[in-house]
């Protein structure tokens, strides 16, 4: 292969990515430099914090620059190096961007074991989202046992890790995901405790009948409608972990605050946003526990394989904005 397939961007979007917001190319392959490797993508991890890198303004990190290839996580096999710690055949995951054959500085990629578990899984819930849940909960959450814990998209890539850390943790854990089928997916197959379909229309009573204790710990990935709801059921001293508002990444106007603010106040609840990054140096220590629990089989882990290589993009991202994934979305190259 002498090209390189990538996508830049090429417009900010208003309200959901389309194809032209972007522009598909097809570039030569640098030749490697000193500390450099080269790469062949098989694998890209589409995540909802996506669209909000195609935006402008203030964020914990700048947004994507116009012309510049898309920001994205990504898993793929070295095919060239000139980096003491790379060999060819080498699996290895990093923010690599959108396209097919990156060249990037060896300090960027984290060589990953396909012998523990499929490449696509590195992306999942042994990688990036995986870390998100371990240090969101363990460190933000701070849950004890016998606690309830709430968790919104509940089925995804990052709140399905989270659900499963606090069983075994020991706590009672309670799901809100859209659809019966992800309901049963999560009592059935992960162990939780209870799970509410938001779509039903019954959010405030069911939650209530779910958590009849209260609600200790929320690991909160919408926002909106569920955060203010979950909100008004905290317990004292309750801990809010704000790992996304998904409900919000394509409004075209700003969406009003909490409603529910107060209950921040009388119950004296903690909310703190938290992004992987800052856990960085302790990216291994994830890792470890998060590949212990899955050899072990107490951490069960899905992946949703969309097919259509880089020309899907941005069609397929979108289905995290309506629910139409089930499980960590993934596109093949």
């Amino acid at each position: 292969m002498t090209h390189n397939h990538l996508v830049r961007l090429k417009s900010r979007p208003r309200g959901l990515a389309t194809r032209d917001n972007v522009t598909l190319a097809r570039e030569p392959i640098p030749s490697l430099r000193d500390g450099e490797i080269a790469i062949e993508t098989r694998f890209i991890s589409l995540d909802p914090a996506m669209r909000g890198w195609m935006s402008e303004g203030k964020s914990y990190v700048p947004p994507v620059g116009l012309g510049d290839v898309m920001r994205a996580y990504a898993a793929g096999h070295v095919v060239a190096s000139r980096h003491a710690g790379f060999a060819a055949g080498d699996a290895v995951v990093g923010l690599f961007g959108v396209q097919s054959h990156p060249v990037v500085d060896g300090k960027l990629a984290l060589k990953v074991d396909t012998h523990q578990a499929p490449l696509e899984r590195w992306l999942g819930g042994l990688g990036m989202p995986g870390w998100t849940a371990y240090f969101g909960l363990l460190e933000v959450g701070q849950p004890k046992a016998g606690e309830t814990l709430v968790v919104s998209a509940a089925s995804g890539a990052v709140g399905s890790v989270v659900g499963q850390i606090g069983k075994i943790k020991g706590l009672r854990v309670v799901g809100i995901v859209g659809g019966a089928e992800k309901c049963r997916y999560l009592t059935q197959e992960l162990g939780f405790d209870a799970a509410i379909d938001y779509k039903a229309g019954n959010l405030a009573d069911d939650l209530q009948a779910a958590c009849p204790a209260g609600i200790d710990v929320d690991f909160e990935n919408v926002g909106g409608l569920i955060l203010d709801t979950v909100l008004a059921q905290m317990n004292l001293f309750g801990r809010v972990a704000v790992c996304g508002l998904i409900s919000s990444y394509n409004a075209t106007e700003p969406e009003a605050g909490p409603k529910n603010v107060r209950a921040v106040l009388v119950n004296r609840l903690r909310m703190q946003g938290l992004i992987v990054f800052d856990w960085a140096k302790r990216y291994p220590e994830a890792m470890r526990a998060l590949g212990a629990w899955h050899a072990e089989g107490k951490l069960k882990l899905r992946e949703d394989v969309r097919d259509g290589g880089i020309e899907a993009y941005p069609e397929v991202l979108n289905l995290l904005y309506s629910g139409g994934n089930f499980g960590k979305l993934v596109l093949r190259v």
